[in-house]
């Protein structure tokens, strides 16, 4: 960790960062349980993680603006939009009022794009590349942990005082990151101006282009995407395990999670020595048989073992993989793209795994109802196993090459460059 942590530009990204991080996390929990209480309907809570999820389709656009725009100035601009709208919810007293709601989410998850399309160039054009996956496993480690803290702060505030002051709360981590992000000092590389002669189309799509011209980056995102097409699935099995495999109240899934949270921290800790020694191609092979053993370890009581220890260390397990699939595809298709991709590549892979899994997820809630949810674990899990093995061969080995030179050793000191 220690080699990003030298650069004091990333350590202000970073800490910015985990403040508005507090914020995104403690709201989209939240959002749904408000929602309930408004409402009385459980539907109506889950169409606000609709509304988060959504935005991803303008993902692709919100690639070129971050390749297209000076990067910080991006980032100050979006929190301090996300901290406006946090603060319409002030508004918000009635179940008729749930449009805004709805409202906000969609905004929110928009804006959340926008930071991770902009961070991604900004770390890259901060940090040398054999850098990146010790910044990539700090930033997992945060996120995770704070997915495992933040939910509860943003609970306490809106059962202690409400709506609003989840709102204000929001509002003013979005305004001190802002501030923040203010005073950081980096070199970015310029913006791309429009090329002569390339129509829309073709600057949008030019990072899924980049990335079907890079053997390696396409077989991971590829593979990643066909194993995020049945990942879904295990959301709404873990409320049948919960329920119906471990005779547990629906508030014992938040343990669980805390559970695979703290799992995720120590995957974000791990996650660039273990990228290191193995290579991108076997690290997220290994993420991806992990979560297919977690898969098939949940149908324990099928062969009358206690499901109990199994579920708890199978989800730490889960935990564990998480980051390292995510970080290494996130470092590898950093160090492999010019900086002024960043973004559009960002958003063609996420694009590429997001809409499979929330294919997945609406798959997966109408088939529990149909079929035994340990039946759709053991299938969810021997697909991801198949992936995993697919990213083993020795063609994807034979991809698995250091980044061509001048993207490798690329600095921020070209004089094409500009400060912000």
């Amino acid at each position: 960790m220690r080699g990003a942590l030298a650069s004091p530009p990333f350590r202000r990204l970073l800490g910015g960062w985990t403040i508005g991080n507090l914020a995104d996390s403690a709201l989209y929990l939240t959002l749904g349980v408000w929602a309930k209480d408004l409402s009385g309907s459980s539907s109506a809570a889950g169409l606000v993680f609709l509304a988060l999820a959504a935005p991803v389709v303008l993902f692709p656009l919100i690639g070129l603006l971050a390749d297209r725009v000076n990067r910080k100035p991006l980032l100050i601009w979006a929190n301090l939009a996300g901290a406006g709208v946090a603060t319409t919810l002030l508004a918000v007293q009635s179940a008729g009022q749930l449009w805004l709601l709805y409202g906000v989410a969609f905004a929110y998850g928009a804006l959340g794009l926008v930071n991770s399309a902009a961070q991604t160039g900004l770390v890259r054009d901060m940090l040398p590349a054999r850098h990146l996956d010790t910044a990539n496993g700090l930033l997992a480690t945060i996120d995770q942990g704070l997915r495992v803290l933040s939910p509860v702060v943003g609970s306490a505030l809106y059962a202690a005082w409400g709506g609003s002051a989840l709102a204000l709360g929001v509002a003013a981590c979005l305004a001190l990151t802002a501030l923040v992000l203010l005073t950081l000092r980096v070199r970015e590389s310029a913006p791309e101006p429009r090329p002569p002669g390339q129509g829309w189309w073709q600057e949008t799509a030019a990072g899924l282009t980049h990335l079907r011209g890079v053997p390696l980056l396409w077989r991971m995102v590829m593979v990643s995407a066909a194993a995020f097409g049945v990942v879904g699935v295990f959301d709404t099995s873990l409320f049948e395990l919960v329920d119906k495999g471990l005779g547990m109240d629906a508030a014992f899934f938040g343990v669980l999670m805390a559970i695979q949270g703290a799992g995720s921290v120590l995957g974000g800790l791990t996650a660039a020595p273990v990228l290191r020694r193995l290579g991108p191609a076997a690290t997220v092979a290994t993420g991806l048989a992990l979560l297919g053993a977690v898969g098939v370890a949940m149908a324990a009581d099928f062969a009358g073992v206690p499901l109990l220890p199994v579920a708890v260390t199978a989800l730490f397990a889960a935990g564990v993989a998480i980051p390292w699939l995510m970080v290494a595809m996130v470092t590898t298709r950093q160090r492999l793209t010019p900086s002024r991709l960043q973004g559009r590549a960002a958003a063609a892979a996420n694009v590429a795994t997001t809409l499979p899994q929330m294919a997945s997820i609406a798959a997966g809630a109408a088939l529990v109802a149909v079929v035994d949810y340990r039946w759709l674990m053991i299938t969810a899990g021997a697909i991801l196993i198949g992936c995993a093995l697919t990213l083993t061969t020795p063609s994807t080995r034979n991809l698995a090459g250091p980044a061509p030179g001048p993207l490798e050793d690329e600095t921020t000191d070209d004089p094409s460059t500009v400060r912000s």
